[in-house]
C-alpha cells in the first residue's frame, strides 16, 4: 500500500472543464466536492462566482482555469483573466504557460510570464499552478520549465490540462519532482481514472491530483483499504 501524506480525498482536485458544462453539471460537481471535501473544484473560469457563492462555507477551494487549454493568450489576458477569477472568488489559479514560446526555446518569455502571474497571486494570497502539457515537451523543455519553476516559486507545477493527446505520465511526474525538490509541489492530471494510476502518481511525487474520477477513485481505495 501507498503511503499518503494526508487524507486521499484531499489529494484531489475534482474537475469539470467541458465546454458544454452546464451550471447544473458544475453544481452536481460542486456538491461531490463538499460530501467527499476534496480540495478544489477545477472549473473554467466563468462559473466561478457560482462555485464560490455555492463552496463558500466548506473546506473546499474553487480554482480557475487560465489561458485553458492553449496557453495561447497574451501574458497580459492571462494576468486579466487571474485578477478578475480571484474578484469572483477563485481560492487558486491553475494557466497554461505558453506552449509554443516552450518549443521555440524562449524561456525569457516564460519566466517573465510565470513571474507576473505568480505575482498577481501572490498579492491576493491565492495558490498558483503551472500547466506545462507535457505531452508537447521533450523531457528537456520539462526540466527547463521546472527549474524556471524553481527559481520563480508557484505553489505547483503540473503535468497536463486533460485535452492533450495524452495526460500525466509516471515518468513526467518523477522527472519534474526531482528538477524542483522540495522548492515546488506537483500536480498531475490526465488520464488519472482509478486507484493503481492514482496511487502510482503519488508514489512518484505528485502531491495533488486533478480528476473527473475523483469519487470512483475514493470509492475503490475505500473497498480495498476501508474508510479512508
Amino acid at each position: 500500500m501507498s503511503i499518503l501524506k494526508q487524507p486521499i480525498n484531499r489529494y484531489f482536485d475534482h474537475t469539470i472543464l467541458k465546454p458544454f458544462a452546464t451550471k447544473e453539471e458544475i453544481l452536481k460537481i460542486a456538491e461531490e466536492c463538499k460530501t467527499h471535501h476534496f480540495a478544489m473544484i477545477a472549473i473554467n473560469s466563468y462559473p466561478v462566482k457560482i462555485c464560490h457563492e455555492y463552496l463558500k462555507d466548506t473546506d473546499v477551494h474553487v480554482g480557475a482555469a487560465i489561458g485553458f487549454p492553449l496557453g495561447q493568450t497574451t501574458v497580459e489576458c492571462k494576468v486579466f483573466e487571474t485578477l478578475d477569477a480571484i474578484k469572483n472568488g477563485a481560492d487558486e489559479i491553475d494557466y497554461v504557460l505558453n506552449i509554443g514560446e516552450v518549443k521555440a526555446g524562449n524561456f525569457a518569455y516564460i519566466e517573465e510570464e510565470m513571474i507576473r502571474i505568480v505575482h498577481a497571486c501572490r498579492k491576493h494570497n491565492t495558490l498558483v499552478k503551472v500547466i506545462f502539457e507535457n505531452a508537447y515537451l521533450t523531457k528537456e523543455e520539462i526540466v527547463r520549465c521546472a527549474e524556471i519553476a524553481k527559481k520563480v516559486k508557484p505553489d505547483f507545477i503540473k503535468t497536463s490540462t486533460g485535452f492533450a493527446p495524452s495526460g500525466a505520465t509516471v515518468e513526467d511526474v518523477k522527472l519534474m519532482k526531482q528538477t524542483v525538490g522540495d522548492e515546488v509541489s506537483v500536480k498531475a492530471a490526465g488520464g488519472i481514472r482509478d486507484l493503481d494510476t492514482f496511487l502510482a502518481m503519488v508514489d512518484a511525487g505528485a502531491e495533488r491530483i486533478g480528476s473527473s474520477s475523483s469519487v470512483k477513485i475514493l470509492e475503490e481505495y475505500r473497498q480495498r483499504f476501508g474508510s479512508v
